[in-house]
């Protein structure tokens, strides 16, 4: 199987997992002893959701971009890295935004 991520870039489980990312990120930040992150399954830092493989399936629309037009507080930490960092970021770029 040949999986390319930046198809799915965006899209409502990408979302979940980011947003869940974000908060345990968030939660151990918290704690006064030093943690260690290291993302086994990393993609890329960055997603352009405007490209042509994110477009084709435009998965996008149901994620992110729907999450963009109604935030929920709950998920505002992550709702603002995703503004603050441009294009839609990957997992390697929100744990270094969040670290």
């Amino acid at each position: 199987m040949n999986y390319r991520h930046a198809y799915h870039a965006g899209n409502f489980a990408d979302c979940f997992k980011h947003a869940l990312l974000v908060a345990l990120l968030g939660s151990l930040a918290r704690k006064p002893t030093p943690f260690f992150v290291l993302d086994t399954h990393a993609g890329a830092g960055g997603y352009n959701l405007e490209a042509e493989m994110a477009r084709r399936t435009d998965e996008a629309t149901l994620g992110i971009r729907r999450l963009l037009q109604k935030p929920s507080p709950v998920l505002g930490r992550y709702l603002g890295l995703v503004e603050q960092l441009g294009l839609y970021p990957g997992s390697p770029a929100l744990i270094r935004a969040m670290l």
